[in-house]
This record gives structure tokens, sequence and C-alpha cells, in this order.
């Protein structure tokens, strides 16, 4: 197996990071690090196995609003390429250039020759090119969606993914040869996402499982609506049904990522989020494609039997959820690498042990 630690001794990170980051220092706003004010802080930092974010908003603010590009940690990156185990000379597409640290990684393992970068965003790949051309790299840089590949290059032995998706788009699939591998961070909508290996097969379909927990950003052109969860409760005058539970709603969000896999596949359509206070909490469960549609709210308050429910749209999106964490506990707590999933041209498929038992 390829020693990716030693690749990334020879491409730091550092090489590919910004003069100008943020990264999560604890409570409070994002730490904005500045090459060129605070040279040892920045150094610090970008040393640490931890996230770097490039740029906000698809680079509408600075540091301000949802994250739209960075530098993994290397733990992660160390994660993904370890999947993807690409051989001597294999043909590799990169999805999500961002700053073009794994490209130049990608570079050093098979060549720039064999390498395709592509990116959405015109200004980071062009960043990303000058980057790869200063540490020795040139593989091919290109401007596009990454949902539809890069057919030109294909057939590819091997496609790496560096956003999540919620359904992997047929195209990757398509323009992978038989025996080929995909892998990418994988994410339904509902908490956490997690890393998928995908081997592809000759009669049109791959098949793979899910390996352990990533949390990335969006493709693009995948993305779900987004804001913060009262957005979804002021869109509309609506009904509100309010009762109650004794499910602890922490249990979903503090449970392994397997909970997320199973209630994002049970309850579909639907993204999540937990917000606490001190000893408060609250979990949201809201309307994947738009702040119109139907959402649910628990609050856990400490010392309480049970816990309010409100819940409004034409879906009690909390009743859906409560009764896919149940079906988890009756299958007995599955791990997430008991959990797979089929890709065919029309279908995606999640199943449990075997492809044979498709989860529904």
């Amino acid at each position: 197996m390829t020693n990716w630690q030693q690749i990334i001794g020879s491409v730091p990170r550092r090489s590919f990071t910004p003069d100008v980051v943020w990264a999560d220092l604890g409570p409070g706003p994002w730490a904005r690090l500045d090459r060129n004010t605070d040279p040892d802080q920045w150094d610090e930092i970008v040393a640490l196995d931890q996230p770097l974010v490039t740029q906000f908003e698809d680079g509408r603010t600075e540091g301000e609003g949802v994250a739209s590009s960075s530098l993994s940690m290397p733990k992660m990156v160390i994660e993904f390429l370890e999947q993807l185990d690409p051989f001597d000379g294999h043909r590799v597409l990169d999805i999500g250039t961002g700053a073009g640290w794994t490209a130049a990684l990608l570079s050093a393992r098979v060549g720039a020759d064999n390498v395709t970068t592509i990116e959405v965003d015109a200004k980071l790949s062009a960043k990303a090119a000058e980057r790869l051309n200063a540490a020795g790299y040139e593989p091919r840089v290109i401007v596009g969606d990454g949902t539809y590949g890069w057919g030109e290059g294909a057939p590819y032995d091997r496609i790496h993914a560096t956003c999540a998706v919620p359904r992997v788009p047929y195209a990757w699939v398509e323009q992978t040869r038989p025996g080929g591998v995909i892998v990418t961070p994988f994410s339904a909508g509902f908490g956490y996402g997690a890393v998928l290996r995908l081997d592809v097969l000759n009669d049109g379909t791959a098949v793979g499982k899910f390996t352990a927990s990533a949390d990335y950003m969006m493709l693009r052109a995948q993305r779900p609506a987004h804001g913060p969860a009262r957005s979804w409760t002021q869109a509309a005058k609506r009904d509100v049904r309010v009762n109650r539970t004794r499910l602890d709603p922490r249990s979903l969000p503090y449970g392994p990522v397997s909970i997320d896999l199973t209630i994002a596949t049970l309850v579909p359509g639907v993204v999540s989020r937990f917000y606490t206070e001190g000893d408060e909490a609250t979990l949201w469960v809201l309307d994947r494609e738009s702040h119109e549609g139907a959402w649910a709210s628990v609050d856990y308050e400490p010392g309480q039997p049970d816990y309010e429910v409100q819940q409004a749209g034409d879906r009690s999106l909390w009743d859906e959820t409560e009764a896919a964490y149940l079906q988890w506990l009756r299958w007995g707590r599955p791990d997430i690498t008991r959990f797979g999933i089929t890709i065919t041209p029309d279908t995606q498929t999640i199943w449990l042990d075997t492809p044979t038992n498709p989860i529904h």
C-alpha cells in the first residue's frame, strides 16, 4: 500500500495554503489567520491536523456565512487516498480542486500526466494551478461542474471527490473503467456524512461500502436549502402541531454516524440542525429543498420526563425520524461499516450487510 504519510511529507499542506485562512479554535466565530500579519500563528495552526476554511459563500463574503471551500485535515485526506489506492500509471479524476493539494498528492503518486482535476469555481481553479506549477506539478486543471465528471479524459481508473454528495452522479460510474474505484464523501442529508468506496462493475453498476464518518462540504450542484432553522418556521404561516416525546433528542446527534445514514435513508428529503445552549438543546429536522417545506423541532430540557415536539407541514418529520432511530436500535445498533450502496443508471439503494438486504 502507498505510504501517503511519506508523500505528504514531500508535498506539505502549507505549500497549498492561502495567506488568509480560517480555523475553528473553540467557542465563538472562526479565527482568521493571516500569514502576512502573524506568520507564527499561521504556521502553528496550519501544521495542526484540522481543516482550514479558504472561502465562504462561494467567495461573496470573507469569514462569514457558509464555508464553501477548505483544506481538509491531513488525517481525512489520508483516509480517502488510502481507500482510493491508485496504482502506478493509473488515470485519476480529482473532483473539487480547491486549493490544489490533493491534486498534487495524486500527481506525486501516479504522475501529473495521469491526473485531471476539476473545480467549479474559476478563481479557485486559477489559484490552484499557480500553486501546482510552483510545486512542480502540471496535472490537467479544468474549470467545470464536477457533477458531470470530465468525459474527455475518460475512462479513469480512479475517481476521487473532495466534496460530499447525497446522490452519486452516474456520470462518475460511466467514466470509470470496470474494476475501477470511486471514493467520495457521502452525505444523504441528516447529520454527518461518511466515507464511501465504490467498485465499478462491468454491467454499468457500482457497489461499495461506507468505511468511516466524514463531514465535508456539499457538491455545489447538490446543495440543500441552507440558513438557520428558524428560516423554515418563518417562511410561511402554517398550523403547528405540538406533542411530546420520551426519546431524548440528543441520542441522535451524539450517537454514531450510522444513525445519520439510517435516518437519511428512511426519512428522505431532509436535513438536520442541532443547537445547544448551556444544558439545553434543540434538534431540528427540516425539508431539504425549501424553507417552505415541512419541519419539526424537539427541545431537550434537563430533568424532564419527556420533551416538547413541534411539527408543521405535510409530513410529521419527528415521527418519521423517531421511527427510523428505533429501527436502527432493532437492527442492533449496526456500525457504519455494515452499510453499503448500489448505484445503477436509475437508482441508488442503501443496504445493510448485503446488497440483497436493502433498507427502505
